[in-house]
């Protein structure tokens, strides 16, 4: 089976088929950095994280980019009110947003674009833009004229009328249409802001992207991918101005969305309060847990976020991470022609990929030698692509859970301790060191070799 991906363009899935097998390009909107992301931020991050490790298993040259908005309306507030520097604070930001990611396992994109990097480019594409009838300056501002785009609206499926009545869209008189949206606008002298030739100003957060698709990745790239809250407006206005600015070419030939995360049942939104930030989350689980949770639904579906299912993802790896225990270590060893990397072939539908691995954990518990070797190894191969069981197996169960906040460094003295005791034939004292360390969910567990430690 080949790669099938499900186009939000053309609302039907179809087998994959780059424009340049020998160097496949895709792109997805990161974060603007003004605060820290939630966990609705990251799903993205997953999701097209895991599309990228499942394309390098099919060709040998994928470029994946994805960028950093870090001049926005939102950062200058932001910037203003805590009295920080505008640069400072987006590069504080977007550290923090490289650190959580990586802690969910995300591989680091091929091209980390940022915004203000590429002024020259979003100017050169305004350009081109009015000269080709498409954009019109007014006021100090540059604006797209929607009306000069006949298909409008194909992404999202509205008319423009459709869209006016759904959207809030700033009316102001320098408008010819309503509905026109900016690419340029005026900064005043205390902003941020570059010379243009319509002034001093800053970009449109529309025209950013596409100005970065075009420089790293060219004008029409394979795969575009995001949140599905961006399908209107910010990709419906990328695919206008880089389709208008490049005579009619296409800016992405699959347009992937992955869902909404609902907060315990409620939509996450400001008003009510409910965000979970990724970085409290992991002050609370390992990032593979979130990890797993985003992966534990398809990616176009919407998502439940709650404590419970947190708590299931944590128990269940410890069940894949507990067919580990013991195994002698291996070669990851991708099987193409197993059920579980089909179904990641099958528009990456990751929880038939998920129950795989259950599979072949416990038939790898249960065989031995030669045969354990390979299930191990082709467990291994299918948990890499999805960015999974990436610690050492006895590692993870010392993982510190919830409020279980003894360090290892307390566990191994009370050990040494315990083992003490027992050269001193005081066995209630060496039994006393056990139970304390079980009543703060630290087992011991004696063998030959010694006694070990996991966290129950």
């Amino acid at each position: 089976m080949s790669l099938a991906l499900y186009n939000s363009l053309t609302r039907r899935k179809a087998p994959f088929t780059p424009l340049n097998p020998e160097r496949v390009t895709m792109y997805v909107c990161g974060p603007t950095v003004y605060n820290r992301v939630h966990i609705g931020n990251a799903r993205p991050a997953v999701v097209f994280d895991t599309l990228f490790r499942l394309l390098q298993t099919q060709y040998s040259n994928v470029v994946y980019a994805r960028n950093i908005t870090d001049i926005d309306d939102k950062i200058m507030n932001t910037a203003a009110a805590s009295g920080e520097d505008i640069s400072e604070l987006s590069t504080r930001f977007a550290q923090a947003y490289f650190d959580d990611m990586a802690a969910l396992n995300c591989l680091e994109p091929s091209i980390i674009p940022y915004a203000t990097q590429h002024i020259p480019e979003m100017i050169s594409m305004i350009e081109r833009l009015i000269a080709k009838g498409h954009a019109y300056s007014a006021d100090g501002h540059v604006l797209f004229a929607v009306q000069s785009m006949p298909n409008y609206g194909a992404l999202s499926g509205r008319s423009l009328e459709d869209m006016l009545a759904g959207a809030r869209v700033e009316v102001a008189e320098y408008k010819q249409y309503a509905g026109d949206f900016v690419l340029w606008k005026p900064s005043a002298d205390h902003e941020p802001g570059w010379q243009s030739p319509w002034g001093y100003g800053r970009p449109g957060w529309h025209l950013e992207c596409s100005a970065m698709i075009e420089k790293h990745l060219g004008e029409t790239i394979d795969i575009h991918g995001g949140g599905q809250d961006l399908i209107f407006p910010h990709h419906e206005n990328e695919i206008a101005q880089s389709c208008c600015a490049n005579d009619g070419q296409p800016v992405a030939r699959y347009w992937l969305h992955n869902g909404f995360i609902n907060i315990d049942g409620e939509k996450m939104s400001k008003s009510l309060g409910n965000f979970r930030m990724v970085n409290d989350l992991l002050k609370q689980y390992p990032g593979e847990v979130l990890r797993y949770v985003i992966l534990s639904s398809h990616y176009r579906s919407e998502q439940n976020f709650g404590k419970e299912l947190l708590d299931s993802a944590w128990r269940s790896l410890d069940s894949l991470y507990g067919y580990l225990r013991g195994v002698p270590a291996g070669t990851a060893k991708l099987n193409k022609a197993s059920a579980g990397y089909q179904a990641l072939l099958d528009d990456l539908n990751s929880p038939v990929a998920i129950s795989e691995l259950y599979r072949l954990g416990k038939e790898m518990h249960a065989a031995e030698g030669e045969q354990q070797a390979q299930l191990r190894d082709e467990l291994l191969g299918l948990s890499d692509i999805m960015g999974l069981l990436q610690q050492d197996a006895d590692q993870w169960f010392k993982n510190i859970r919830g409020d279980q906040g003894i360090s290892e460094a307390d566990i191994e003295a009370l050990i040494v301790e315990r083992q003490q005791a027992k050269a001193n034939k005081d066995y209630t004292g060496a039994d006393k060191v056990r139970q304390d360390l079980l009543d703060q969910g630290v087992v011991l567990e004696d063998s030959r070799e010694g006694t070990s430690w996991r966290r129950s």
